[in-house]
């Protein structure tokens, strides 16, 4: 997955070995028909704290110095407060640390679910500014598949969640959903996901983004979006045989597309309940198969939408997996 400032493959379609987290469910949308989505979508993502994803050494005239590292700081911390401050990304430490004057600092973390309290000294670098010595991610920026939209205008996306480095499920603080344009596409290969590239239309908001959570993100449409001009239909159940999947390979206009539900695993703790085949010869002729972005497309079949795409096989992008619908709507 592309992100803007970035990389992590979380907002896209993850590959099938990656494990999923998984979280508690709780109500989100009760509702027997949804409007059905398919749509690209560009992600915002906001979190909360600043996680630190690499370290580095503070360089000046006196000499080289490693503030994070001395205090055993490691990749994947997250960092939520300096002192009485609370964090809310980068800018807001490097703000913390102009008004430091080198000295001390009461750093909280949290890793690995647990709160942990630091002490380090910032060094000043060439430039004359302090730091701790870390690179730190800040908002977070891919590409994704709207699944649907509920008749109160909520949005279920991905079906699978945006992990961290840890591959827990990413405390998000805020975020907002773009409608993006495809303008074009790697083939996926054995071995090697292909992906969907795009440009987000900052103009043109879908909505904002509420939660985070293993069955997907979820989120409120803007005033300005009207969804209600894409079809609406019934909740259904899957099953064994021919369906189709709505995605977009081109533009901003899903098609849909022939596939195959060849294994259904209602009980999957992973939420990987179908096993799918793509089966659409203009697809494989563009695609090979499916494509990281493609996460999200709702799977329809007799007319009713009964899931959507999460995962592909890294051995054989013609295959992947999908969540069942009724699983994105418990969040």
């Amino acid at each position: 997955m592309k992100f803007k400032k970035f990389l992590l493959a979380f907002l896209l379609i993850t590959t099938a070995f990656f494990t999923l987290a998984t979280g508690n469910a709780t109500a989100f949308a009760k509702t027997s028909n949804l409007y059905l989505g398919g749509i690209p979508s560009g992600f915002t993502i906001k979190t909360n704290g600043a996680v630190v994803i690499g370290l580095c050494d503070v360089i000046n005239d006196e000499g080289v110095f490693s503030p994070a590292k001395n205090a055993n700081i490691e990749i994947g911390d997250i960092i939520t407060k300096i002192g009485k401050t609370n964090i809310s990304g980068a800018s807001s430490i490097a703000s913390v640390l102009n008004k430091s004057n080198g000295d001390p600092l009461e750093i909280s973390i949290v890793r690995k679910g647990e709160e942990i309290t630091k002490f380090l000294t910032p060094k000043k670098d060439k430039n004359g500014k302090y730091k701790l010595g870390v690179f730190l991610r800040d908002d977070l920026n891919g590409i994704g598949t709207i699944t649907y939209f509920t008749e109160d205008g909520q949005f279920g996306a991905l079906g699978h969640p945006i992990l961290n480095e840890n591959n827990d499920i990413l405390d998000i603080n805020s975020g907002n959903a773009y409608l993006c344009s495809i303008i074009g596409v790697d083939k996926g290969e054995k071995g090697k996901a292909g992906e969907i590239k795009g440009i987000f239309l900052d103009d043109s908001k879908i909505g904002c983004i509420l939660k985070n959570t293993s069955t997907g993100i979820y989120g409120k449409t803007s005033d300005s979006f009207n969804f209600t001009k894409f079809p609406q239909m019934e909740i259904g159940k899957a099953k064994m045989g021919k369906a189709r999947i709505f995605t977009c390979i081109d533009g901003i206009t899903p098609q849909e597309y022939v596939i195959n539900i060849v294994k259904i695993d209602e009980d999957n703790n992973e939420n990987k309940n179908l096993v799918i085949k793509i089966k659409d010869k203009q697809l494989l002729s563009v695609t090979n198969g499916i494509l990281q972005g493609m996460s999200g497309s709702p799977i329809v079949q007799d007319g009713k939408i009964v899931g959507a795409v999460t995962h592909v096989f890294i051995n054989d992008p013609t295959r992947g997996y999908g969540i069942l619908i009724d699983k994105m709507l418990e969040n």
